[in-house]
């Protein structure tokens, strides 16, 4: 069975109510699973995670991205994480019995349909990127909502790949294909932003920090707690419990504790047992051994897992 998994990310935290009618947009459609919602209120954010088949996966995200059209205005949008649109970024993930390169054609497929139904620039990112510099996330939403809205007009280097080069209140959409991605973020106990950015810049790896970790320092809505938050691209090669170390121990340097670390969203079963492991000193744990999966496995709704 072809299953795939779509993580869109909306620039609304704040009204329950839209918040739900995105949701909603994607559960109603045959043959799609939601499978978590993450909304933020600082960080005015919104995180859905579904799968499904194919078609059915790049019907939902469609319907999703028409909904936030309807109802997140960009110019009006303020909030602590970086977008460039009232539907930032949406990746597709295979799941089982699809590879890489089928999710790149449902992204060009889905990108397409956005910018000629909806008239929203769509930029292609990731394992669909048809340019080297948009490949990184960061790199496209270089500039924001508000810079790309004035540039995207005059300057070549930023036409869309689908899309009208101009942008209204929904603003600009980033449609990809991509392995798992964690993302995750280490709170720290005090006020100083400046403390939170600098480590972030440390550990990412544009700045010479962790492989295949992305991080920005954020402010928080508690006065007295500052967050790094970041990507983990892949924690294969930086694995969670490296990252959370490097950065408690980079704050307490500067005499800072850790208050709490969070997901935002699901993580992948190797990517948790990969940092048990490594905690409990493991040496032979793997994903095989969690009952939960050899359950699924058994019942025939999985493929083996992989080993950790």
């Amino acid at each position: 069975m072809q299953l795939v998994e779509c993580v869109p990310n909306f620039s609304e935290g704040r009204r329950p109510e839209v918040v739900a009618a995105i949701r909603d947009a994607a559960a109603a459609v045959p043959g799609v699973t939601v499978l978590d919602l993450h909304a933020d209120a600082t960080h005015n954010r919104m995180v859905l995670t579904f799968v499904g088949g194919p078609d059915a996966v790049v019907e939902a995200a469609f319907r999703c991205v028409q909904q936030a059209a309807r109802l997140i205005d960009m110019t009006e949008q303020q909030g602590e994480h970086p977008r460039i649109g009232a539907t930032d970024v949406i990746p597709f993930v295979p799941v089982s019995g699809i590879d890489m390169d089928a999710c790149v054609a449902l992204a060009n497929r889905l990108g397409e349909r956005i910018g000629s139904e909806l008239q929203i620039p769509v930029y292609l990112y990731s394992r669909a990127a048809r340019r080297p510099e948009r490949v990184r996330l960061p790199d496209v939403r270089r500039g924001q909502f508000e810079g790309l809205r004035e540039a995207i007009e005059t300057d070549a280097d930023l036409a869309p790949d689908f899309g009208p080069a101009r942008m209204g209140t929904a603003g600009a959409t980033a449609v990809g294909a991509r392995p798992f991605l964690v993302a995750y973020n280490v709170n720290l106990g005090t006020s100083d932003l400046s403390l939170a950015k600098r480590i972030a810049k440390g550990i990412r790896e544009s700045s010479g920090g962790l492989k295949a970790v992305q991080a920005l320092g954020m402010a928080t809505d508690d006065p007295g707690v500052v967050q790094v938050s970041m990507n983990l691209l892949d924690t294969s090669v930086t694995p969670m419990h490296v990252v959370y170390e490097t950065v408690r121990d980079q704050a307490a340097e500067a005499g800072v504790e850790v208050i709490e670390s969070e997901l935002v969203g699901l993580l992948p079963l190797d990517a948790l047992v990969s940092t048990a492991r490594a905690y409990i000193k493991a040496g032979q744990l793997e994903s095989s051994q969690i009952v939960e999966a050899r359950l699924l496995q058994s019942l025939g709704t999985a493929e083996p897992p992989p080993n950790a």
